[in-house]
């Protein structure tokens, strides 16, 4: 059996819908990725762009780790300060 390639006029692209409010955003994150390379779908080829148009809604209402959010905290210094200018 050969190896499937995928030619550029085989692939339709399609559009993905993702609700940002039912999973925790790393793995909201992960699938994303993986939608917009084409890695979710059994025609991947490297070299030809497989992916898909992404969508994502209710953004503002992710859901983040109570544990992350407090864990997590941000250490301003001259060279971090100089990089966001």
């Amino acid at each position: 059996m050969k190896t499937y390639l995928a030619n550029v006029g085989e692939i339709k692209p399609e559009c993905l819908l993702f609700d940002a409010s039912e999973m925790p955003v790393g793995r909201l994150a992960v699938r994303i990725a993986n939608a917009l390379r084409g890695k979710d779908k059994p025609t991947y080829t490297p070299h030809i762009d497989t992916g898909a148009f992404v969508i994502v809604i209710n953004a503002s209402i992710a859901v983040l780790p109570v544990t992350k959010m407090s864990a997590k905290s941000m250490l301003i210094t001259p060279v971090t300060a100089a990089a966001e200018l």
